[in-house]
């Protein structure tokens, strides 16, 4: 069966807004040679007319690949299509597990994911848990994995070997970049990088200050990697991640990372070879967790030593964007 295309969110390439699910769609796209085409419009309902007309120039018997935050809230759109041609969902995060949403309008949310899903020919996600989780979620018998890639990169020099944090992700309650800086006042001698966008919840951003922390906004190309090769540990405070691209480019260079245990963060994490874990997991939302852990990183040097052999070990073992693409290729089965 031909791939006709792959339908992506309309800011695809806005590298303004960078995010993780942007960032796995174009380098999927590249591998794939598959043609991106961004629908753009408010989240979740989106342009529905541009979807509309997107489906209706995909050939006759064709399969098309969806971005879940095009197709999950509009299952009314995609009915229309789906006699005539298959339909494959990506889904990078369920649309009621987004931080903020009244009850009322995450049953909403819910409801229309789980009728789009159903009728798909096939729903794709990125980490075992995210599959486990869908599956009970929404009904299905089965949820395909296709974990992103990771580009091989040079060994991080850090600052100190200690004192150097970095949370790469846009600044959003779901990001928990809050919780980041409520610990980091319970812990002296240790500054972070936030780097990230501030303009899609510009209230939340705007809120949070503290004099250890540099917020630099998005970064990319040469910034970004000078960015990394500066730290020492990166922290990932998420309430919610189906996979957490930033923990495995951290490992890519060597940097430990201390991360929400939710969603498919631990899948990211892994382990090295020998079994050790690259990092510390601690709950969700949850500052003085948080705080104790990075009192461990600060003051055990032993620890550190371990987390850092770990997560150069770890590296060892990560994809690149050429296998996790062939992954995908099987799944969807096409040529």
């Amino acid at each position: 069966m031909r791939l006709s295309c792959f339908v992506v969110p309309g800011d695809i390439e806005d590298l303004g807004v960078p995010s993780g699910g942007n960032t796995y769609d174009r380098r999927m796209a590249e591998q794939l040679r598959l043609p991106l085409r961004p629908v753009g419009g408010t989240w979740p309902d989106g342009d529905r007319r541009q979807l509309d007309q997107v489906l209706a120039e995909v050939p006759d018997g064709a399969k098309v690949l969806l971005d879940g935050l095009i197709a999950c809230g509009v299952p009314d759109v995609l009915a229309r299509h789906a006699d005539r041609i298959s339909l494959a969902v990506l889904v990078h995060l369920p649309l009621a597990d987004e931080t903020g949403l009244d009850p009322q309008r995450a049953a909403d949310l819910d409801a229309r994911e789980r009728k789009t899903l159903h009728l798909a020919g096939q729903v794709v996600v990125t980490s075992p848990a995210a599959a486990r989780a869908v599956e009970q979620r929404h009904g299905l018998a089965t949820v395909h994995i296709a974990p992103p890639g990771t580009d091989p990169a040079p060994r991080a020099t850090g600052t100190d070997g200690v004192s150097q944090l970095i949370c790469v992700a846009a600044v959003t309650p779901r990001k928990g970049q809050d919780i980041l800086l409520k610990a980091l006042s319970e812990v002296d001698g240790l500054k972070v990088d936030v780097v990230g966008s501030r303009t899609r919840n510009p209230a939340y951003a705007n809120s949070l200050s503290h004099p250890r922390a540099h917020f630099t906004g998005p970064l990319a190309g040469e910034a970004l990697e000078n960015a990394y090769d500066r730290a020492d540990l990166l922290v990932l405070p998420s309430h919610a991640e189906t996979y957490g691209m930033v923990v495995t480019e951290a490992l890519a260079r060597g940097i430990p990372v201390v991360a929400s245990d939710v969603g498919g963060v631990p899948d990211a994490l892994g382990r090295a070879p020998d079994g050790e874990l690259p990092g510390m997991l601690v709950p969700p939302g949850d500052e003085t967790a948080l705080a104790d852990a990075l009192r461990s990183w600060r003051d055990d040097p032993d620890l550190r030593k371990r987390l850092r052999a770990a997560a150069v070990a770890r590296a060892r073992t990560l994809e690149g964007w050429a296998e996790a693409a062939a992954r995908l290729r099987g799944i969807l089965a096409v040529d």
